[in-house]
């Protein structure tokens, strides 16, 4: 089947989770800067999440754009990982209305933990569908940038009950990793 509904949906879902994110942001009463200081964590919080979104997004369409086609496997997976995407805009406000408290902080990693395997199982079923040879799978390779990353979340979230901080920087650490798009595929493409 088509890809086009699979792409037009994850990319509608996108884009509600950042309306969710930047909805969560409350405007203070007052009109001075300091009415703004308890709101740094908050607005901090929301800029890690709104860049893991993009880069979702990023490395997202770039699979799909590399992908011909997809089946029931691929959208069960995709669907799976759009789950866990959901939940980053409660995790983001949870983390940041409580200044990066242990436990927020560490449920913040779970779900960016569990979104990094639902983005692996979705490109794992669209290397079976697309075959071992496919430009796909030998764009997305062994993916070690993914392990690496999944490694760096579980670290995260274990160093989160010495201090919350770690965990957060670890996360940010991630961010920082992706942050530039993933190339392989746009490289992979333009060489055929």
């Amino acid at each position: 089947m088509g890809k086009g509904r699979l792409e037009a949906f994850s990319d509608g879902v996108l884009a509600i989770i950042i309306t969710i994110m930047v909805l969560e942001l409350k405007v203070p009463h007052e009109s001075d800067w300091e009415a703004l200081r308890p709101l740094i964590p908050v607005f901090i919080s929301y800029i890690l999440s709104f860049v893991y979104v993009g880069i979702y997004w990023n490395n997202h369409h770039h699979m799909l754009h590399a992908s011909k086609h997809v089946n029931g496997t691929v959208l069960w997976a995709n669907t799976h990982l759009l789950f866990w995407l959901s939940l980053i805009p409660f995790t983001t406000a949870w983390m940041g209305e409580n200044h990066f408290a242990m436990v927020p902080v560490a449920f913040y990693g779970i779900v960016l933990l569990m979104c990094s395997i639902g983005y692996y199982f979705l490109s794992v079923s669209l290397k079976k569908l697309h075959g071992e040879d496919s430009t796909l799978a030998q764009a997305i390779g062994n993916d070690r940038k993914g392990i690496l990353s999944t490694v760096i979340y579980m670290l995260g979230i274990g160093l989160c009950f010495i201090h919350p901080y770690i965990g957060f920087g670890l996360y940010t650490v991630v961010a920082a990793i992706w942050f530039v798009p993933d190339s392989r595929i746009e490289k992979k493409l333009h060489h055929e």
